[in-house]
């Protein structure tokens, strides 16, 4: 029988928001057009060495002139909601995105919008940046004019997508716009606070709609279950998943975490009543799962470039699996466990898997673009995400990253995590198999 009309082994709940997502500096384009002003990634990307192969987004995949036919190729694959996110830089000119919703709206895919995924106008970084607490209320002040003007048709707003990387890869490593090697610490703390006090923001601009944030979640485990092993996962899993999720849903910071953080800072930039604003009732949590760490205590001291700061007392180790692209492991049961764990920690809080993919080699060959290993990353993943389900945990949707190749960060042009290949000289796009895999287990409504 046909592929969509096979049975399904695997069924998810009919109410399943079935998606795929983006971000506005990877796709749009257009960096100087009707009133966008720089940010921090236009400013990176023009520091010599700091984008693989001298790539910048100034076109990116032209998203921003070819809106519409996007639109209709979501609609066309069957997706019910889209992650995108609103660029900060555009907050002069917000007339692009009215058009994107009110397209949206009308194909029935649910608009889900990110007010922060990474592209700080470069103004508030000349003040100071995430590393200034004043930026935090800039960032408030965006969330009002943004959820002014599409309050009325957003089904789900993500304040920030992965306050980690935007805190360790961009202030603690500097390997992220915008390339600082500062404390991250404090810029974590004011990222969390920005979401804090956009939260009421949103929710008076946007009545019923779903107001969260999206964390780049991972499981952590040890190499061996030796004493030492285990307390290096422990550090790790504080840096990379509690620092986050322990003061957004128990409104304070995880005592191990301070306490093993003491010689890199003093957490003095914490003030009253802040971890009270950081923990205003949210409505869900996205996690953007990719891989999995393996961890184990160092011998001696290492500096491995990491972007934890250990001490240089833990070492990262290679998972055995299959890798992306990427060099990421590709482990599905990682996501399971994760979804599972954030229930059994913190409570039966609404998930959403916010992003999930990978980078494969991609060609087009006579019209079509065969990726089977991308097919088998998704299958495994939303087994695991039906195996979460049955074990109890409250998920309600599923976003694969991305829609679109794109501007990969730091590795430019040349790391394709797209459902649909991107041909960067003319911007044709072609859905690859695994869009039309993906299509069918929406139709489908399971694997």
């Amino acid at each position: 029988m046909p592929a969509a009309q096979a049975e399904v082994g695997l069924r998810f709940p009919p109410t399943f928001w079935w998606g795929a997502a983006t971000a506005a500096y990877q796709i749009e384009g257009a960096v100087t057009e009707d009133g966008r002003v720089p940010s921090i990634w236009d400013t990176f990307a023009a520091r010599p060495g700091a984008i693989a192969n001298g790539d910048t987004g100034e076109r990116a995949t032209d998203h921003y002139h070819r809106w519409a036919d996007d639109v209709a190729l979501m609609g066309s694959l069957g997706l019910n909601a889209y992650r995108f996110s609103v660029a900060w830089p555009r907050a002069a000119n917000l007339d692009f995105y009215d058009r994107l919703v009110d397209a949206l709206l009308a194909r029935g895919i649910r608009p889900v919008a990110t007010l922060y995924h990474w592209d700080l106008p470069q103004w508030v970084e000349d003040a100071g940046g995430w590393a200034n607490r004043d930026t935090a209320y800039r960032f408030a002040e965006h969330a009002g004019l943004v959820g002014a003007r599409l309050g009325d048709r957003v089904a789900m707003w993500n304040t920030l997508n992965e306050p980690w990387c935007s805190a360790f890869l961009g202030h603690g490593i500097g390997v992220h716009a915008p390339g600082r090697r500062d404390d991250p610490f404090v810029a974590a703390h004011h990222l969390l606070l920005a979401h804090g006090l956009a939260v009421p923001v949103l929710r008076g601009a946007s009545p019923g709609a779903t107001v969260g944030i999206a964390l780049n979640a991972g499981t952590v485990r040890p190499v061996t279950d030796a004493d030492a092993d285990v307390d290096a996962a422990r550090r790790i899993d504080g840096l990379l998943n509690r620092i986050f999720f322990d003061p957004l849903l128990r409104g304070s910071y995880p005592a191990d975490v301070v306490a093993d953080t003491s010689p890199f800072t003093d957490w003095g930039f914490v003030q009253a009543d802040d971890l009270a604003t950081i923990s205003a009732p949210i409505d869900a949590i996205g996690v953007n799962y990719y891989q999995p760490d393996l961890v184990g205590a160092a011998a001696s001291p290492v500096d491995d470039g990491s972007p934890y700061p250990t001490g240089g007392q833990v070492v990262h180790h290679p998972v055995p699996s299959p890798v992306t692209d990427m060099g990421w492991p590709i482990d599905p049961t990682g996501l399971r466990d994760m979804l599972v764990r954030v229930t059994t920690d913190y409570g039966p809080i609404p998930l959403y898997v916010t992003e999930n993919g990978a980078a494969f080699t991609d060609t087009v060959v006579d019209g079509r673009v065969a990726d089977p290993a991308r097919i088998d990353y998704l299958r495994g993943h939303l087994t695991a995400a039906h195996e979460a389900i049955a074990a109890g945990v409250d998920l309600r949707g599923y976003f694969a990253w991305s829609l679109l190749d794109n501007f990969e960060w730091a590795f430019g042009y040349g790391k394709r995590f797209g459902l649909v290949h991107v041909d960067y000289r003319n911007f044709a796009r072609t859905p690859k198999d695994s869009a039309l895999w993906y299509r069918d287990v929406i139709r489908r409504g399971g694997l």
